[in-house]
């Protein structure tokens, strides 16, 4: 755990963010007992929450954290701001735990491992005193400043994430009159509704992706593919996958494995629009299947080196860490050739 504490307001803060949009949901649902979702309410909710996802996705995970492609900066700064515009924190402090979350994969030192309690890898993790360490984990990212701008702006992008369903559903439809109460309930499903589903979408592949589900790579954590995950989360569901090939802009390896965030990447590859798409050739995903490669695990950001201990074979930040991988390198390996249900 990082010895960065969190301030008590940052702690207030961190509560709010996790049940405002929770309550706010339940009050939702009690409200359709007298009032049908409208049309209006109901796409600000989906739209909102694909972009925003797909912001989460491709700008904040697979672009920003793992490099998996390269973008000029106009479509760079779209994807950080639709993240921004989700609520899971400035890009940096995203990228910075996640990238902890990779190096120390299941161990004490992961931010949110399933290890210490499913509600603690769920959402625990962000009640507790925890705040990531940018100069260690994501200091090739300090450097970039279109990167540190939207970090810093942040909070306009998830301002403006509330005003723009409040807005549109007070004007559409409203016979050319602002009708606040319409904006309300579009505030409410356009806005708390889908920061909900955004949340819980996402922390669920730190959860029940490192604890429920198939695996097909060998990997030294508990990391899982999970179908239901890889539907809701833009294919990020798609985890033991991701785990074995941390840059690799696909997280679906095969047809079945549905990814629209790589889809999205590869339509913007064929229009020209981004370069250098990272993907894993079908030999070194014969290779990964049946043995484990710590270093290629570790691969997470060009340009980042972290703290190593050299052991034949094997790269770790801990030498502690050779008894929890030991253990998980015996789990998988005897069930290398058993193609488990991916739910």
């Amino acid at each position: 755990m990082s010895t960065n504490t969190a301030s008590f307001k940052t702690k207030i803060v961190l509560q709010l963010l996790v049940w405002v949009p929770l309550f706010a949901t339940v009050y939702a649902i009690f409200t359709l007992w007298g009032r049908m979702i409208t049309l209006t309410d109901l796409t600000l909710l989906l739209v909102g929450y694909v972009l925003c996802a797909m912001g989460i996705t491709i700008g904040y995970h697979r672009m920003l954290t793992h490099k998996g492609f390269e973008a000029p900066d106009w479509i760079r700064a779209i994807f950080l701001i639709l993240g921004s515009m989700a609520l899971q924190g400035p890009a940096l402090n995203w990228a910075a735990t996640h990238i902890q979350h990779h190096a120390n994969s299941d161990e004490d030192d992961d931010p949110h491992s399933p290890l210490k309690s499913f509600f603690h890898a769920h959402v625990g993790w962000i009640l507790d005193d925890f705040r990531p360490d940018l100069q260690r984990y994501a200091g090739p990212l300090l450097k970039d400043k279109l990167v540190v701008f939207i970090s810093n702006t942040f909070f306009l992008w998830f301002a403006l994430s509330l005003l723009i369903p409040f807005l549109i559903a007070g004007w559409v439809g409203q016979g050319g009159h602002f009708n606040l109460s319409a904006a309300g309930y579009g505030l409410l499903w356009g806005g708390a509704v889908r920061l909900f589903l955004n949340h819980h979408v996402t922390w669920a592949v730190n959860s029940v992706c490192h604890t429920y589900g198939g695996r097909e790579f060998v990997t030294t954590d508990a990391s899982r593919n999970n179908l239901l995950i890889g539907l809701l989360a833009m294919g990020e569901g798609w985890h033991n996958n991701h785990h074995a090939f941390p840059r690799s802009a696909n997280h679906g390896m095969h047809w079945w494995q549905i990814d629209p965030s790589a889809y999205v990447i590869g339509t913007l590859e064929k229009l020209g629009l981004i370069k250098s798409v990272v993907r894993i050739a079908p030999e070194r995903l014969a290779v990964r299947r049946i043995r484990a490669d710590v270093e290629e695990e570790r691969d997470v950001l060009p340009g980042l080196h972290l703290p190593t201990v050299h052991l034949p074979g094997v790269v770790m930040e801990h030498g502690t860490a050779m008894a929890a991988a030991a253990s998980t390198m015996a789990e998988v390996v005897s069930k290398a050739s058993v193609h488990q249900s991916p739910l």
